[in-house]
């Protein structure tokens, strides 16, 4: 990354790009950490945490542990002009998906990692 470049103002869309990765490799981190499989069952896992229909329901276990600035963040990519909607969710659910997506990919590019792992936590702690 190129310095003097503050890369959490980029657009909502950029940021919940970036987030669909940092939101992955949580939860792939998070599965491979349960115990060896096959490849071909933690691709089947993984799913559970990275589609919109599953992001959307964390997005509910998340809400309440949200700052006033990470709510507003959410909401900046869950409201974000251009999101073309999947036949496989509904369009609350993929903008709800892209909103949290926002979020972790925000908090990736400003450097906050560990708040990204706190929040990957409360959202899917328990299992997806």
């Amino acid at each position: 990354m190129e310095k003097n470049i503050d890369f959490s103002k980029c657009n909502a869309l950029i940021q919940a790009y970036m987030g669909d990765a940092v939101i992955e490799l949580l939860a792939r981190r998070k599965i491979i950490g349960d115990g060896d499989r096959k490849v071909s069952d933690l691709n089947v896992e993984v799913k559970k945490y990275v589609t919109a229909v599953s992001q959307s329901a964390a997005v509910e276990r998340l809400l309440p542990y949200l700052t006033a600035e990470e709510e507003a963040i959410f909401k900046y990519g869950r409201n974000a002009k251009g999101v073309h909607v999947p036949k496989s969710a509904s369009a609350i659910d993929y903008r709800r998906a892209t909103g949290l997506e926002c979020l972790f990919g925000h908090l990736y590019l400003a450097g906050d990692m560990t708040r990204a792992e706190e929040l990957f936590d409360v959202a899917y702690g328990g299992g997806a």
